[in-house]
């Protein structure tokens, strides 16, 4: 798949796997922007990916401020013309009894999460439509959407508010070109992937544990323009996980 000289923005691109989808995208001729609050992390990524032959942009950006939205889009459009595809992968979690969770963690964790993907899709939506282009928004949920562990309320409601907004927003866009889709990640390893246990892996039925590259070359499948007929589904990325059932002994 090439994406010479198509525009992507990816919010949460520091560090982890928003990195690992930035550098793809390079790596396959996008110009790509990145947005995030740590801008420290955030230039670093731009300067390995134009040490590499790419062309990358950053951009500081809270996702939980429209304003700051707004601008990674103007930013966006003055550097590189205009934007192409859009990947929502900002996030916080929020693990915390509920009994002790507070009103103002519950709130951040949605606007980070979710209200993040329905501003920076409709600004991003905006520009795509103004310049008559085929667009793609790929947002990252995740397997916690459908399923839980105990403490995770906000964070559950947050990636289930992102699944159901992106076949929201896929009946919405469409007639403007506008594809959205999403993916739901399970357990993916940021760091150190040496130090996971032979158990960490083999408890996966695809026999290991998954990486940023995985998610970014999901992204890759869901925003090909070949593809065009894929629009408002949702690609569990879990090595088979949610699919395993498991009983204790």
């Amino acid at each position: 798949m090439s994406y010479k000289n198509k525009v992507v923005v990816i919010t949460g691109a520091a560090q982890g796997i928003g990195q690992g989808i930035a550098q793809m995208y390079a790596s396959r001729g996008a110009c790509v922007t990145i947005g995030d609050v740590d801008t420290i992390k955030g230039e670093l990524t731009v300067a390995c990916i134009r040490e590499a032959g790419g062309r990358a942009l950053f951009v500081a950006c809270d996702v939980r401020s429209e304003e700051e939205i707004q601008k990674l889009m103007a930013l966006t459009v003055e550097e590189f013309g205009t934007i192409d595809i859009l990947i929502n992968n900002a996030g916080v979690s929020r693990f915390k009894s509920p009994f002790e969770l507070t009103v103002e963690e519950w709130d951040d964790c949605l606007n980070t999460n979710a209200r993040s993907c329905f501003l920076a899709t409709r600004e991003a939506a905006k520009i795509m439509k103004s310049q008559g282009r085929v667009g793609s928004v790929v947002n990252i949920s995740s397997t916690r959407s459908t399923m839980s562990e105990p403490h995770s309320e906000a964070y559950a409601a947050s990636k289930g508010a992102i699944l159901a907004l992106s076949h929201a927003m896929a009946i919405s866009l469409g007639k403007d070109g506008i594809r959205v889709n999403s993916i739901s990640p399970g357990w993916i390893q940021t760091h150190d992937y040496t130090a996971l246990s032979a158990r960490d892996h083999e408890q996966h039925p695809a026999g290991r544990v998954g990486t940023p590259e995985d998610v970014a070359r999901t992204c890759l499948y869901l925003t090909d323009p070949d593809n065009s007929f894929i629009t408002g589904t949702n690609i569990v990325l879990d090595g088979g996980m949610t699919r395993k059932m498991i009983y204790e002994e």
